[in-house]
């Protein structure tokens, strides 16, 4: 009889995430569900080779889980605290259909993203629960040693038995409070993959392909005009992976890139998301964000780049989150849209903003145009600072050729 390893294997790529998601929801605790949802596939690769395949795989195991999970209750006496998963196993999960499993895939993300717990906490439980990566995958994507992340994820878990924090969607009245907080965490993954804060490439392709896939089921259950910008954004700047290095593993800027190694199908889904998002209302932050993302998008050339309406749109978000780093890009959409020194003034209005004269970008934006005007000593000082700052390696090598660019040309 030919197996079902097959079956099971891709099953678990494929439905793990579901099944526990609604394996916390039924038992009420992360690392039970965990030891329940192995010990349930662990049964179906001894089980179903001998009795088939159920109608239903993800429903079995499912029910297998909450089977062996209530079993490891009562072998540690833990029977009164667990009273109410006690009962008949009919009753407990009446009916296991796709939109159950829907509704507690939503409910762990909010889980997972609750105010209550760190921002830290909240990307890394995203991560290691939502997303299933192993805790080493999510320690190597966040630069944290495994010990101290798997801390934290622990430490988090506990936070949320410990404060009873609620395995649920919040109401109606609560989400425009409590998404946008899931929608950052999204992105803020998506950004450790899209350009890494340390280590020696540009790009982490697994961080940033399952944000793009958490904010698709995300899309898919809870369908707003932010969620579908997020989504959008993301895929627009997903474009241009391909073109941000060489083949040396050198940083190439958005100006110098190769337009022909954009993914003009990942374009083409972007620009659908964001149509979708506009005939929302009301414009939010990831919108007017993905509306510059597509403005470079649809430019053949990089001179042919609308800065008219990047500058407007960028004057839109800051109205939204006046940010330094917003400031910062609104700067630079000015110098291209009228001269250097126009962005620079922009930059000086900055100084005054701590945090920011720790960005190393700030001083990379701040050398470049100071190199467009001419001033070629202004352009080393700030590329010696940026240098100072950069933690990634492609982009120490960029700010260096720079360096050695005004050198020669000097």
């Amino acid at each position: 009889m030919r197996t079902n390893a097959g079956l099971i294997e891709q099953l678990y790529r494929e439905q793990s995430r579901q099944v526990l998601a609604t394996l916390i929801g039924i038992l009420g605790d992360f690392s039970l569900a965990e030891d329940a949802m192995q010990e349930a596939f662990a049964a179906a690769v001894h089980q179903w080779p001998m009795d088939g395949t159920p109608d239903n795989p993800t429903a079995w195991l499912i029910r297998a889980g909450q089977r062996r999970g209530i079993d490891q209750i009562r072998r540690k006496q833990t029977a009164r605290q667990y009273a109410h998963l006690l009962e008949p196993l009919d009753d407990a999960v009446a009916d296991i259909d796709e939109q159950f499993i829907e509704d507690n895939q939503l409910r762990l993300l909010f889980t997972c993203c609750h105010p209550a717990l760190s921002q830290g906490a909240r990307v890394a439980l995203t991560l290691r629960e939502m997303c299933g990566l192993t805790t080493e995958q999510v320690a190597r994507g966040l630069l944290q040693k495994p010990a101290t992340l798997a801390q934290r994820i622990v430490r988090a878990k506990n936070k949320i038995r410990s404060a009873a924090i609620p395995y649920e969607v919040p109401e109606a009245r609560e989400l425009p409070k409590r998404l946008p907080g899931v929608l950052q965490v999204i992105y803020l993954v998506f950004n450790e993959g899209y350009s890494r804060s340390d280590g020696e490439t540009v790009v982490d392709i697994g961080l940033s392909a399952e944000a793009v896939r958490l904010a698709r089921e995300v899309a898919r259950l809870l369908p707003d005009g932010e969620v579908f910008a997020l989504l959008a954004l993301m895929l627009l700047h997903d474009s241009r992976r391909h073109a941000r290095e060489d083949g040396l593993g050198q940083l190439v800027t958005l100006e110098e890139q190769d337009r022909s190694r954009w993914d003009q199908e990942r374009i083409r889904e972007g620009l659908l998301w964001l149509e979708q998002a506009l005939a929302r209302t009301p414009v939010g932050p990831y919108t007017l964000q993905a509306s510059i993302a597509a403005v470079h998008a649809q430019a053949r050339r990089a001179e042919d780049t609308d800065w008219h309406r990047i500058v407007r749109l960028y004057e839109a978000l800051y109205r939204q989150q006046p940010s330094p780093v917003i400031a910062l890009n609104h700067a630079v959409a000015v110098a291209m849209r009228d001269t250097p020194a126009a962005g620079l003034h922009l930059l000086a209005e900055l100084d005054s903003h701590k945090e920011i004269l720790n960005y190393h970008l700030f001083h990379a934006v701040r050398a470049d145009l100071q190199r467009r005007a001419g001033n070629r000593d202004a352009a080393r000082a700030a590329y010696r600072r940026a240098l100072e700052l950069a933690a990634q390696g492609p982009e120490q090598r960029f700010l260096e050729r720079r360096l050695h660019e005004l050198d020669a040309s000097g």
